[in-house]
């Protein structure tokens, strides 16, 4: 297959990180799937630092960007040419978001084909060590299998939680279609073997773990109001204030500083009239 050569480096990585770490690390091969699995999140790490960052930029310019999109949504080409002016003045990158999930698809599919032909090229040079995960699951064997769709209820419950954790921060569209996602895949998983899914379980988990501890420890990062001609200067609200307070001030100051008014009476009240 084209996409079996053309992965064919990522395979021999995966297999030699494999035998590593069921020889060296004394781990079964499941588990070996598993530790592999970590490995490769924490090198995705920075890359989900950016994904967080990216997103949560999003969210907070989510009413500009409305703005920008209902101003020219009779023309496409302008609106986007105003979006993509507004992310480069912003510092926004809308496609970090998606970049875990790129790098963890040539992974992905790499591992596939080494399960593919596990027992054919690498399994004859160990001979008697066990392919099996909790006494559930053979992970070469399809996931369908005796207690296979077990593991097929944890993918889609990780799935579904870790989509959860990282989509809060998203238009609610995009956030249900996610949702949606790891339903519709089901049908797909079943045919995948074991130890893939278990690949992809894992790092569900450790998606999740990741949402959890950085929507505790990482704040959301503050972005000052756009100024325009007729924002007033910084300084102006609190000498609007006391200017205002001032003037205020001032009748009341004259009329309790001031001389009092006299009232000039009238005489001939009472007086007598002039014939």
């Amino acid at each position: 297959m084209i996409v079996a050569g053309i992965l064919s480096p990522i395979e021999n990585v995966l297999s030699h990180v494999l035998i590593w770490l069921h020889t060296t690390g004394g781990l079964s091969w499941a588990w070996s799937i598993v530790a592999l699995t970590v490995a490769v999140r924490v090198l995705l790490v920075p890359v989900a630092m950016r994904q967080i960052h990216s997103m949560q930029s999003l969210q907070l310019h989510a009413p500009e960007m409305k703005r920008i999109q209902q101003q020219y949504k009779g023309d496409k080409q302008k609106q986007s040419e105003a979006l993509m002016a507004f992310y480069k003045e912003n510092r926004i990158n809308p496609y970090a978001p998606c970049l875990p999930i790129v790098f963890q698809i040539p992974i992905f599919f790499s591992l596939y084909f080494v399960l593919k032909d596990f027992e054919k090229h690498i399994l004859p040079h160990y001979a008697g060590s066990s392919l099996d995960w909790l006494g559930l699951v053979k992970i070469t064997e399809p996931v369908r299998d005796g207690w296979g769709p077990v593991l097929v209820v944890v993918y889609a419950a990780s799935q579904l939680l870790s989509t959860y954790l990282m989509s809060t921060q998203m238009q609610s569209a995009a956030q249900k279609l996610l949702m949606v996602l790891p339903v519709v895949f089901v049908p797909f998983i079943i045919r995948f073997p074991a130890g893939l899914v278990l690949y992809w379980v894992t790092t569900n988990l450790w998606t999740t773990g990741q949402g959890i501890v950085t929507r505790r420890l990482m704040p959301r990062p503050l972005v000052a109001p756009k100024r325009s001609s007729r924002t007033p200067p910084k300084e102006a609200p609190a000498a609007a204030v006391v200017s205002a307070s001032a003037e205020d001030a001032k009748p009341a100051s004259a009329t309790a500083s001031g001389t009092p008014r006299r009232v000039k009476r009238k005489r001939g009240g009472s007086g007598r009239s002039r014939r």
